[in-house]
């Protein structure tokens, strides 16, 4: 697969359309072996200064996708996944855009009510939710337990979804219901259930990532997510600047 030449004309700059078409080249499997070309391979193929090519590969390893190693140059991530911190993910695209396949075994895809998960959606607690479990392989391995909440007024189109390949919110954009563009994230190490680390297939030593996650609409609760992820497969980045700060929030438990 060769690289697509740019468009000069276009109003996107010249780094997110080159970060465009090496992301295009790594879903499709382009980079297997797991050798990513130099930045001088970069500016000679696409004809662009280095500086855009830096910068293009500098989004990419921000969404885990590459990583700069001393020694190795750059290198596409495959069996273990990086995620920035800070930001709007999907677990799909993260792990395919890494040249992964990823599917998932539903646990639980029903109607629901739960005290809890409607508190954080500020909802009654009788409000009726969809709620969606699976176990998120990646590769055919298992990598996380995903457990998401949402209002069936909202989501009942997903009771009729096929699950095994396919991303939440691109189902919730495709049917019509408002996907996240702001939330909070909570994220510590923990010790899993008996239940999980069966379908994790990890030892009684093993500690997991545990991460609950309100998405909102426009300030508009729309999810209430846990997740459950194996430590030793998916790590995650915190990227900073003088400009930018982190705030210690208390717990709200």
């Amino acid at each position: 697969m060769s690289a697509r030449p740019l468009d000069r004309s276009a109003s996107s700059p010249l780094w997110a359309q080159l970060e465009d078409d090496l992301l295009r080249r790594i879903e499709a499997g382009e980079f297997g072996d797991g050798r990513f070309p130099s930045d001088l391979e970069l500016t000679e193929s696409y004809e662009v200064s280095r500086h855009t090519v830096r910068e293009a590969v500098r989004c990419l390893n921000q969404q885990g996708l590459v990583t700069r190693e001393r020694g190795r140059g750059t290198i596409v991530n495959h069996g273990e996944f990086e995620q920035p911190l800070g930001t709007l993910y999907s677990l799909f695209r993260t792990i395919e855009a890494a040249g992964v396949v990823q599917t998932s075994e539903v646990l639980a895809l029903d109607t629901v009510t739960d005290p809890s998960a409607s508190a954080r959606l500020g909802l009654a607690d009788d409000a009726p939710l969809l709620l969606l479990a699976r176990l998120r392989r990646a590769g055919g391995e298992p990598l996380a337990i995903d457990r998401a909440w949402l209002p069936l007024k909202l989501a009942k189109p997903l009771l009729n979804v096929d699950w095994s390949r396919t991303a939440l919110y691109d189902e919730m954009t495709r049917i019509g219901a408002p996907t996240p563009n702001e939330g909070w994230e909570r994220l510590e190490p923990a010790l899993p259930s008996a239940d999980d680390r069966r379908l994790l297939d990890l030892d009684e030593a093993s500690a997991v990532f545990s991460l609950e996650r309100l998405g909102s609409r426009d300030g508009v609760p729309v999810e209430w997510r846990t997740t459950v992820i194996r430590g030793d497969r998916y790590r995650f980045v915190s990227d900073w600047t003088a400009r930018g700060r982190s705030e210690l929030r208390p717990s709200t438990e």
